[in-house]
């Protein structure tokens, strides 16, 4: 039987399959059938702990916000990210212990709303990059930029996007809380949206802020906090491609630490704001001394551990 702990990052657009299914119900549904395939590899002894993403539900709580404004005070984006740690850490809670009841499996699911610590002068935080929300037309984006002061940039002929900045995560706050849950076997929910982020002010004081940290690289911070033996992204792919979407695009099985850095470094193999993240974030785990990645679908995390499926990244 497999042991060890092992990290799994969920993203939050894989929780919509498409624009006729985004309801909650929907969503419930689909983290079912992840929450599954995560229950057959803690039925294999693995302690587990869980990222997720969430910035699609994100954008549907600010523009429910939005919406109410001229009836109701709106909802800050720290507390909007709050917000959706909370309900999606409760669909998959809910979700696992249903799937360890069948199993048999004698462990609990908790979640944690997670606070994660950016630098107060990371230049992120005054470079928005990171879309979040609903696509606008230019008329409504320019009224948003004009009124409201938005950052507003547009997102592949599709619409204009509100952008907000994304800091590199540097601390997970409840980091203490979460390594003594997992030492005693709970199934660990956290840093959803890759945690509510935070800066320090001159008295050590915490206080949130209007940005999102990208949940992959905050998922690679938690999995070498808890020294994770295997560092696991799901995604909508079984397995990485070089030179995605072109005439070479060719699918990887394994990736050497020294070629991932090479691939990134040449910017044509891996989609921004898609792959590019989770290749860096694995790349990152391997640096401060984790064991191995995977990047693979989540039907295919079984496989994948098992080294019949996804792509593994090793120093």
């Amino acid at each position: 039987m497999a042991s060890g702990v092992l990290v799994v990052a969920i993203g939050g657009n894989s929780l919509i399959k498409d624009r006729q299914h985004m309801t909650v119900p929907d969503q419930y549904r689909v983290l079912g059938e992840t929450s599954w395939h995560i229950a057959q590899l803690i039925s294999r002894g693995w302690q587990v702990a869980i990222a997720h993403g969430n910035g699609p539900q994100v954008g549907f709580v600010m523009r429910r916000s939005e919406l109410a404004a001229h009836e109701l005070h709106q909802v800050p984006m720290d507390v909007c990210v709050a917000n959706t740690q909370g309900a999606i850490g409760y669909e998959l809670q809910q979700n696992l212990a249903n799937d360890f009841r069948a199993l048999k499996i004698d462990r609990q699911p908790v979640s944690i709303v997670t606070q994660v610590e950016v630098a107060a002068d990371d230049p992120a935080i005054a470079n928005p990059t990171k879309p979040i929300g609903a696509f606008m037309d230019e008329t409504q984006a320019r009224l948003r930029l004009e009124r409201d002061g938005w950052a507003i940039r547009e997102d592949a002929g599709r619409g204009w996007r509100h952008i907000v900045p994304s800091p590199r995560p540097v601390r997970i706050v409840e980091e203490r809380a979460i390594k003594t849950l997992v030492r005693e076997d709970f199934v660990v929910i956290t840093v959803g949206e890759g945690g509510v982020p935070v800066v320090a002010d001159e008295n050590g004081d915490l206080h949130g802020i209007p940005a999102v940290i990208d949940k992959d690289l905050a998922a690679s911070l938690l999995a070498t906090t808890l020294r994770a033996d295997i560092f696991m992204i799901t995604t909508a792919v079984d397995r990485v491609a070089l030179e995605w979407g072109g005439p070479g695009q060719r699918w990887v099985d394994r990736l050497s630490l020294v070629e991932a850095r090479q691939y990134l470094a040449e910017g044509t193999h891996f989609a921004a704001g898609s792959m590019a993240p989770k290749i860096e974030a694995c790349v990152r785990f391997l640096e401060r001394g984790g064991g191995a990645a995977i990047i693979t679908s989540p039907e295919h995390m079984e496989a994948a551990l098992a080294g019949k499926a996804g792509t593994r990244l090793v120093a």
